[in-house]
C-alpha cells in the first residue's frame, strides 16, 4: 500500500467527520482526492496534527480522525499521551508510516525501529493495530471510525511508490480555517 490509497481509504471511511491532516504528502493527497469542508489541511506546524485533532475531538464530541504522519507523530508524542488520559475522546489517529520525511527530502524517520502501536497503548488508547495490507487498513479505519468512544490508532505500514503527488495545498489559508470552522459549527 502506498500513501495515496491509505489516505483514500480514510476518505471512503468518513462523511462529513472532522480530519486533520499532517502538513506534507497527506494534506495535499486528501485536498486533490476529495476537497471537504470538514477537512482541516495543515500547511505547517509538523508534528501538531494530534493536538490539533484531540482540540476539535475535546470540544465537539463528534468523532475526529488525524491523518498522522510518523515522521510527525515522533515531533511530538506528547499527543499520544494526551489523548490516552482523555478516555472517552472520540479521535481516530491513523499514522502513515512510511519510514521517512516524504515531502522534505526523504530523510530517514526513526518510526521502524519504534513500535508506535506500543507507545499508544502504554499512553493510554483503547486498541492500536497496524497492517501493511490495503484492505485490511481499510477495515481498520471503517471499524475506527464506525464507533469512536475512546482514542484508537491505526497504522498503515506503506511499502509501495506513489504516484506523482499533488502540489502544495494553496489558496487563502484564512478561507480553509473558517471553511473548517463552519463545517464543525454545521454551517456549511
Amino acid at each position: 500500500m502506498n500513501k495515496t490509497q491509505a489516505v483514500a481509504a480514510v476518505l471512503a471511511a468518513t462523511t462529513t467527520e472532522p480530519i486533520v491532516c499532517t502538513t506534507g504528502y497527506a494534506c495535499r493527497i486528501a485536498r486533490h482526492l476529495d476537497d471537504r469542508p470538514s477537512h482541516f489541511y495543515m500547511t505547517g506546524s509538523m508534528g501538531l496534527a494530534s493536538s490539533i485533532g484531540i482540540g476539535v475531538a475535546r470540544e465537539t464530541g463528534r468523532t475526529t480522525v488525524v491523518v498522522d504522519g510518523d515522521g510527525s507523530l515522533l515531533m511530538n508524542p506528547v499527543g499520544l499521551i494526551t489523548a490516552g488520559a482523555l478516555p472517552t475522546l472520540p479521535l481516530a489517529h491513523i499514522v502513515l508510516d512510511d519510514g521517512c520525511y516524504a515531502s522534505t527530502g526523504g530523510q530517514t524517520v526513526p518510526s521502524r525501529g519504534a513500535d508506535l502501536c506500543a507507545l499508544a497503548l502504554a499512553s493510554g488508547y483503547a486498541r492500536a493495530e497496524e497492517t501493511d495490507d490495503a484492505e485490511r487498513f481499510a477495515e481498520l479505519v471503517r471499524a475506527a471510525v464506525a464507533d469512536c468512544t475512546a482514542p484508537v490508532l491505526v497504522l498503515a505500514r506503506l511499502t509501495s511508490a506513489d504516484p506523482p503527488v499533488p502540489g502544495r495545498v494553496e489558496g487563502d489559508l484564512a478561507e480553509h480555517a473558517r471553511r473548517f470552522g463552519h463545517s464543525l459549527a454545521g454551517k456549511g
